[in-house]
C-alpha cells in the first residue's frame, strides 16, 4: 500500500475517534481504539514495537517502544496532553532515524481540536532506499 493511503487512513480513523470520544482519555485507550479501527480497515498494525539500539557496539534490545507502525511504513507516536511540545517531534523525527522509516505522525488526541494535535513529520536521514 502506498505511504500516502496509510497515512490517510490513519489520519482519517484518528479523527473519527477524536470526534466521536474527545480529548481526555488515556493514551492507551486511544492506541487500542485505533489499533482496532486500523485493523478493521485490512491494515497491518504493529503496537508497542521493541525497537533495539547501538550503542559502542552493544545492541541493547529495546532502545524504546513504538506506539504503532502501520504497513511497515509510518510510525504513529500518540500524546494525550493538553498542549504539544517540542521535543515530542524531535522524539518522532529520532525514531525515524532509529528505525530507518521515512514518514512519522505525532497525534496528540489531547488537544482540543484534532487538526491542532496532528503533525506529519519526514526522515530526511534515510540510510537505505525504502
Amino acid at each position: 500500500m502506498e505511504i500516502n493511503r496509510v497515512t490517510e487512513a490513519i489520519v482519517d480513523e484518528a479523527f473519527k475517534i477524536h470526534s466521536e470520544f474527545g480529548p481526555g482519555l488515556l493514551e492507551s485507550v486511544y492506541q487500542r481504539l485505533l489499533v482496532h479501527r486500523l485493523m478493521s480497515r485490512g491494515l497491518r498494525v504493529a503496537h508497542e514495537v521493541p525497537v533495539p539500539i547501538a550503542c559502542d557496539g552493544i545492541l541493547f534490545d529495546e532502545g524504546f517502544r513504538a506506539d504503532l507502525i502501520v504497513e511497515d511504513l509510518v510510525l504513529v507516536e500518540l500524546k494525550s496532553t493538553e498542549s504539544n511540545h517540542p521535543v515530542h517531534a524531535k522524539q518522532v523525527l529520532t525514531y525515524l532515524r532509529l528505525m530507518d522509516l521515512k514518514l512519522g505522525l505525532l497525534m496528540n488526541f489531547g488537544m482540543g481540536t484534532f487538526k491542532d494535535g496532528v503533525q506529519r513529520l519526514a526522515n530526511n536521514y534515510m540510510r537505505s532506499p525504502k
